[in-house]
């Protein structure tokens, strides 16, 4: 049975807004704290494929790998998942927006399996991800918080 984690986060900001911001993967360097680089490979539709690059870790090795996004604009969800997956069996994540009351709700399911000779097992790779993900979450939603409260000032 796959590992899995879930998350959300209340984002005081329009579904559209939100969206927009998430979505733009040339611009997570600048959401994430943790991406050094996000480099697009290809567009076709609504499916993107991209190269993200972190930052060095403690060891000082820099983490890449390629993946891949559809987005359904019409539900606000999005379906992921790596191309090229590194330590991970598979990893496919969705994520689902839906408004609530003067903002969004933002939730991310990361569904994964680690391969035997990964430096983390399922578990202790849940638990990376359920401390990681609550801070990334923080830090879009003052980012997107703050570009949607600049919109609503000047109009």
């Amino acid at each position: 049975m796959p590992a899995r984690t879930e998350n959300t986060v209340f984002v005081d900001a329009d579904l559209d807004t939100t969206w927009r911001m998430t979505n733009d993967v040339e611009n997570w360097p600048n959401l994430f704290t943790e991406y050094a680089a996000a480099e697009v490979l290809s567009r076709s539709g609504n499916t993107v494929r991209f190269r993200l690059t972190m930052f060095p870790d403690e060891q000082n090795r820099v983490w890449s790998w390629v993946s891949e996004r559809v987005l359904d604009p019409e539900t606000h969800r999005v379906v992921a998942r790596r191309v090229e997956t590194g330590p991970f069996e598979f990893m496919n994540i969705s994520w689902y927006y839906e408004p609530e009351g003067t903002g969004t709700r933002m939730t991310w399911i990361q569904e994964f399996a680690m391969r035997p000779q990964a430096p983390l097992n399922d578990e202790q790779m849940a638990d990376r991800i359920n401390q990681n993900t609550p801070i990334q979450m923080a830090a879009i939603r003052a980012k997107v918080e703050s570009v949607a409260g600049a919109a609503a000032g000047t109009s």
